[in-house]
């Protein structure tokens, strides 16, 4: 940002300048300035710690001194001589057209206004502003919970300290931004942000990470994560082993297996029979279930538990035991229906070929009628003649027919 065009009172000169210093210091005193209007210069922004550059530049150099000066009207640089005891400051470039000085190691301290200063008739002076970024110094997420239980809301907070301006926090659970409430607290020239989430957690976030991430003109990428423990009842599921995606028929064997998972892993884990005793035939081993010789009485369902210390679940597996020959009834069943669909197939196809004859065989006599129409229409004065002669025509070709039969 271009600097903007100032009047100032006398420039301070500082302990030390040489002789010639000191009198044309003394000479801007009394003469009015000009408005800087060839001057140039830009406002310089800088994170603490680093390096500012500050540039005095003349649009029509006419060999006039140019100067810098900082805040405090103390003079930095007059043409390449550095009054200033600061190290810090070095000269980049001197030229009748730019007088350019660097600053390193950047403090808050440093910020405001530096007036370059053009020794013309009458002088010029314009300001740059330098304004100092500070970084947070620490980030941290406290949880209110290290373990939580599923459908429980949970507190973070996300804290950065000390930073300049006031930072803005984000927050994010997997890909997923969520919106926290930030409160900010100034303590002199720095600013320390708070923000705070609320969080009801399921069994799907255990394991995810939630980020506390930084947006702030000072710093890219500074970020900071806590991964979220849930824990939850267990979830269960019981599969059939024997029969392999067959009937449950008499006679035969059936096993069934009970899986559970949940955090903590179950400990506990049963099976029984709902509304009904268990069968005394029936084998229970840990988590799998055996029948080694079914029958009807073994009809019902069938139910496997499993618990940990955040609650209890179950999965259900409902048995119909098929008499001994309900597989190959089924199969017989079967290609009767192929039989009979066969057969209809068939009948269907005559039927369609039949039509297509008696169509076409219609079709034909109904042209022959109306040819005899016609010949009769020839010879006729009038149209009962005309069907007369049709007739008679049509007969004569009917006694021709029996005589060639």
């Amino acid at each position: 940002m271009a600097g903007r065009a100032q009047p100032r009172g006398p420039a301070a000169a500082a302990p030390g300048l040489l002789p010639l210093l000191l009198l044309l210091l003394s000479a801007a005193a009394i003469i009015p300035r000009g408005d800087g209007q060839n001057l140039i210069t830009e406002d310089v922004t800088v994170v603490e710690g680093d390096v500012a550059t500050i540039s005095c530049r003349v649009k029509n150099s006419d060999d006039s001194v140019i100067q810098l000066l900082n805040p405090n009207r103390q003079t930095i640089y007059f043409r390449d001589f550095r009054p200033l005891k600061d190290s810090r400051f070095q000269l980049v470039n001197f030229s009748n057209s730019e007088l350019r000085v660097s600053l390193t190691n950047v403090s808050i301290s440093d910020e405001g206004r530096y007036f370059c200063q053009l020794y013309t008739d009458p002088p010029q002076e314009i300001y740059t502003t330098i304004t100092v970024l500070v970084p947070p110094r620490n980030l941290v997420i406290d949880i209110q919970k290290e373990i939580a239980v599923e459908g429980e809301e949970i507190e973070l907070n996300c804290t950065a300290m000390a930073s300049r301006p006031a930072t803005t926090i984000r927050w994010f659970k997997g890909n997923k931004e969520l919106t926290g409430k930030s409160e900010v607290e100034q303590w002199s020239d720095m600013y320390t942000v708070t923000s705070q989430l609320v969080l009801k957690v399921g069994r799907e976030d255990d394991g995810v990470p939630v980020v506390c991430l930084v947006d702030h003109p000072a710093v890219k990428d500074l970020q900071t994560q806590r991964y979220l423990e849930v824990m939850y009842k267990p979830q269960v599921r019981v599969s059939q082993n024997y029969p392999v995606q067959g009937l449950t028929r008499e006679g035969e064997p059936l096993e069934l297996t009970c899986a559970a998972f949940g955090k903590p892993q179950p400990t506990d884990m049963r099976w029984l029979r709902v509304d009904d005793e268990m069968p005394q035939h029936v084998v229970v081993s840990g988590s799998n279930l055996l029948i080694s010789n079914l029958n009807k009485t073994d009809n019902g369902t069938y139910r496997c538990e499993a618990s940990n210390a955040v609650g209890k679940s179950h999965a259900d597996y409902m048995l119909f035991v098929y008499d001994s020959r309900a597989g190959e009834e089924g199969a017989i069943r079967s290609v009767d229906h192929a039989v009979v669909g066969g057969v209809v197939a068939v009948v269907v196809f005559a039927m369609l070929c039949l039509l297509i004859i008696l169509g076409r065989y219609f079709a034909r006599h109904k042209g022959t009628y109306f040819t005899h129409e016609a010949k009769g229409a020839d010879d006729a004065a009038d149209a009962d003649t005309a069907i007369i002669n049709a007739e008679g025509g049509q007969n004569n070709s009917e006694e021709k027919k029996e005589y060639f039969i």
